[in-house]
């Protein structure tokens, strides 16, 4: 959130052009709601602006602010319920403009914290008979004609903006509902491998404590060698739990953004494993969310190729920021390596097609480097941030 002036916009096409532009080019929902609020913010050169997604029980499942600082909002308290002037942009059709909206019959007063506000423009955001949120602007900062409040001309740039929110929030629940299917598709991947992995370590641990059984009265010292065979199978089924269930754990990005999320999911990986396994970030700022879940599905993968084929000692995963911006993720072992090519006609695919894809999704390139006997390195790198 931003307290600070901006420069008027104006109305022109070239200003409308790049509020829309922004917000064709976001995919996530909550980028998607934060462009929106800016870019009418800044077109319709407001003081404030707000944009409320509601829920199904009278209030609202989201609300974001753009003009309000982060220690104003924490001290305004609670989302707002769907009442008075909220609650009539969600109900009706067409914008509403008012020259001083304390004084309007609806007006059920504010927090103490709250900001003061006078001139009001708002309006629903709609798609067909949905409406997907109420889009609120306050404090007109000047005004063409040289008087105060909002203007004919503003409630055409808003109505048109609307119009495209509209699509471009559609877009974005499209696509969280696509990702959602595809996380859905991972966990059950997941839960085949582990499935497969350990039941071949406990059918392997199984016939090894019955070889031993039997050989302890007459090849003690053999029956020994069993035990011990034993001990190191239920070790790696140990280790393939821990790994697949760390992988299962739905990631905090959101919560805690992409470096501590790395950052605690290898620490777990180094106390789950015999490898070591280390992570180094230098630099990176936070990156649009779906960068952001790219690099951290890549690392996933790499890190469980290395776990499970490489047999490496160590793996190393580091995160620097590029000087172009966005970011470059590398994870490297100390392993057997592979051939690429050899691996591609033999049909085994290493996860390299879905981290591919995963780079191409968010306008990225990525780098395998590999030879047997020489290691792998896994390198990804992103735009953005």
């Amino acid at each position: 959130m931003d307290s600070g002036p901006r420069a008027p916009r104006g109305g022109g096409l070239a200003a409308v052009s790049t509020a829309l532009l922004a917000m064709s080019r976001r995919l996530e929902v909550r980028d998607v709601l934060r462009t929106i609020v800016a870019s009418a913010r800044e077109l319709l050169d407001a003081e404030y602006a707000a944009l409320g997604v509601p829920d199904d029980h009278g209030g609202f499942a989201q609300f974001v602010v753009d003009g309000i600082s982060e220690e104003q909002w924490r001290a305004i308290g609670p989302l707002p319920r769907q009442h008075g002037i909220l609650a009539a942009m969600l109900h009706q059709d067409g914008p509403e403009r008012l020259a001083d909206v304390r004084k309007d019959p609806r007006f059920e007063g504010w927090p103490a914290a709250h900001p003061d506000m006078s001139d009001f423009l708002g309006l629903p955001i709609r798609d067909g008979e949905e409406t997907l949120g109420a889009l609120f602007l306050a404090n007109k900062r000047s005004s063409p004609q040289g008087g105060p409040g909002f203007t004919d001309e503003d409630e055409e740039l808003l109505s048109l903006l609307a119009q495209h929110a509209a699509i471009a929030l559609t877009n974005a629940r499209l696509y969280e509902r696509s990702r959602e299917l595809t996380i859905a598709e991972e966990r059950s991947r997941l839960a085949h491998e582990l499935h497969d992995a350990v039941s071949q370590k406990l059918f392997s641990l199984r016939l090894t404590a019955q070889a031993a059984a039997a050989l302890v009265d007459r090849d003690p010292a053999r029956a020994k060698e069993e035990l011990h065979q034993v001990a190191v199978l239920a070790a790696e089924a140990a280790d393939e739990l821990r790994a697949a269930v760390t992988e299962l754990r739905p990631a905090a990005l959101d919560e805690d953004g992409l470096v501590a999320t790395l950052r605690n999911q290898v620490r777990v990986l180094d106390r789950a494993h015999t490898a070591h396994v280390t992570f180094t970030c230098d630099g990176v700022r936070a990156l649009p969310a779906a960068q952001e879940e790219a690099v951290l599905r890549v690392a996933q993968e790499a890190l469980h190729n290395a776990l499970r084929h490489s047999a490496g000692n160590r793996i190393d995963v580091t995160l620097t920021r590029r000087e172009t911006g966005g970011a470059r993720l590398r994870v490297t072992d100390d392993g057997t390596g592979f051939s690429p090519p050899t691996v591609r006609r033999a049909g085994r695919h290493l996860g390299l097609v879905s981290m591919r894809d995963r780079a191409a999704g968010v306008g990225g390139e990525l780098t395998v480097r590999s030879e047997p006997g020489t290691g792998t390195t896994i390198e990804l790198e992103v735009p953005g941030g």
